[in-house]
């Protein structure tokens, strides 16, 4: 007796004792092994048995049947799979073979084959037809759609000539691939699995398809992933399409998932152009599942930003109060902008903070988005995700060294900011402004001159006053030291002066005529 026996481990777990012993008839082979399961499996008959391993077991199989099955067996010539019924099934391990000449499946792995053809004992299975064959061949493909291999020879007008079986077959151009084709010689060449659709004039008009084909397996394919993707899983995959609100990306052909554009990135995006273009390979991680429209769709929300992690999270310990950082404008707001210091972090900078040098009212005044610039971190709060940062700060306080630029009594020049009732505010410096009152105007050599000048125009005061601590700077006319002075040179002037040489040459006019 040959030790080639179908085995099944749950069934027959010493398989030693069928090995040692070697039968000459069939009826003893069946007694001893209803012997031995008679003692091994109390209660069933050697019958029941055979019966429950066949249970579920489908026996109807027919010629061009696609077949799911697992590898079980890899020989030399041959690679057998399950095939679902008693009989198992084998396939050519050369028609298997990768590019590389190796073959890159193992036992446990699931096949997708079509059966060519089956008796009592085998079942032939295939990836396609292929090789030398005649009409009958062809015609039971086409009837049974089982797939033929075929050789694009050459294009023709709307399409071109496919070799099948040693006949000439056409195949549309919109038929050569699953999508539009751009460059049809492409396939000139090639070797294709091709669906025969027309079939007519005993083999004389012969039209095959591949798309169709395509189409299947990609179904095939498509299903499978639909039932295995998970929320968390992260993804390979290519935008598609770029809308206002987010971007869509094909995960596998025929399934696309969408990331919303606040996905998009921890920096802040508006609009998605901005950071893809259709076309880009795009990592992502799978957010949300959810049942689509119809029975066998899906919506799969998708996040690109969560694939890297929060960078709120990883940039804890990069930045201190005080420290000075430079950063790009994202936005602007009536309080304020906000600038981002680091990939994801963004801070703001409060109307406030914006400059010494004037009051600002609008944060494009001094800063527009897009722009670069140096900042300051004043405060921050990382489990709120808040960063306080200041420009001025950043530039430098123009108060901090004004005793060491002006003194009581120093004349200098400014210009004038603004004019107010009580006075005028005179920019002496960027972010150093003086007061000169209107009463100190009163009092000059020329206060209509002084009232005449407008915004932005120069002139030339005294210090005064100075008090740092509160930012004051008060003022006086340029002409007030000049005034005083000219006041005393004129009340002096009227005294005699003895022994000058006027008053010698007047004497001696007089002396002379008397």
């Amino acid at each position: 007796m040959s030790d080639e026996i179908i085995k099944d481990e749950t069934i027959i777990k010493d398989e030693a004792i069928i090995k040692d012993k070697v039968f000459g008839t069939p009826k003893e082979f069946t007694d001893v092994v209803s012997s031995y399961f008679q003692d091994t499996h109390k209660g069933e008959s050697f019958e029941e048995l055979l019966e429950s391993y066949s249970a579920g077991m489908n026996e109807e199989v027919r010629v061009g049947d696609r077949v799911s099955g697992e590898i079980i067996s890899i020989g030399k010539d041959s690679v057998f799979v399950n095939t679902g019924s008693k009989i198992d099934g084998a396939v050519e391990k050369a028609e298997l073979l990768d590019e590389n000449g190796e073959l890159p499946y193992r036992v446990g792995d699931v096949l997708e084959l079509y059966i060519i053809s089956y008796n009592e004992s085998e079942i032939r299975l295939s990836r396609a037809i292929s090789g030398a064959g005649g009409l009958n061949l062809l015609q039971e493909a086409y009837s049974s759609r089982i797939p033929v291999e075929g050789k694009v020879i050459e294009q023709c007008k709307g399409g071109f000539y496919v070799e099948v079986i040693g006949r000439k077959a056409f195949c549309p151009v919109s038929q050569i691939a699953g999508k539009f084709t751009e460059s049809p010689q492409e396939h000139v060449g090639k070797t294709y699995s091709f669906l025969i659709v027309r079939f007519e004039e005993s083999g004389r008009n012969i039209v095959v398809s591949r798309r169709s084909l395509l189409e299947q397996e990609a179904e095939v394919g498509k299903k499978k992933f639909l039932e295995n993707v998970k929320v968390g899983a992260v993804l390979q995959g290519k935008v598609t399409t770029l809308m206002p609100y987010g971007a869509f990306v094909e995960l596998f052909p025929g399934v696309e998932g969408m990331v919303h554009v606040s996905e998009l990135s921890w920096s802040r995006v508006e609009k998605p152009e901005e950071v893809l273009k259709v076309g880009d390979p795009l990592t992502v991680r799978v957010t949300g599942v959810e049942p689509g429209k119809k029975a066998d769709q899906l919506k799969i929300s998708l996040s690109v930003k969560q694939v890297t992690g929060n960078p709120w999270e990883s940039e804890e310990e990069k930045f201190r109060i005080g420290d000075k950082i430079r950063g790009k404008v994202t936005r602007l707001s009536n309080f304020g902008a906000f600038v981002e210091i680091a990939p994801g972090i963004e801070g703001l900078v409060h109307v406030s903070e914006m400059s010494w040098k004037k009051r600002v009212i609008k944060p494009e005044d001094v800063v527009k988005t897009g722009e670069l610039i140096d900042v300051t971190v004043k405060e921050i709060d990382m489990a709120k995700h808040r960063i306080s940062l200041s420009i001025r700060d950043a530039e430098g306080d123009p108060w901090a060294d004004v005793t060491g630029k002006y003194a009581v009594g120093q004349s200098v020049e400014g210009t004038v900011e603004k004019k107010e009732k009580f006075g005028y505010f005179i920019t002496l410096e960027p972010g150093v402004t003086g007061l000169l009152p209107k009463s100190k105007i009163a009092k000059s050599d020329k206060p209509s001159a002084i009232e005449k000048l407008k915004e932005g125009d120069t002139i030339t005061v005294t210090i005064e006053e100075i008090h740092p601590e509160t930012r004051k700077i008060t003022l006086g006319t340029g002409d007030a030291a000049e005034e005083n002075n000219w006041h005393k040179y004129a009340k002096d002037a009227k005294k005699p002066s003895v022994g000058s040489f006027g008053e010698k040459l007047q004497n001696a006019l007089n002396s002379k005529q008397d």
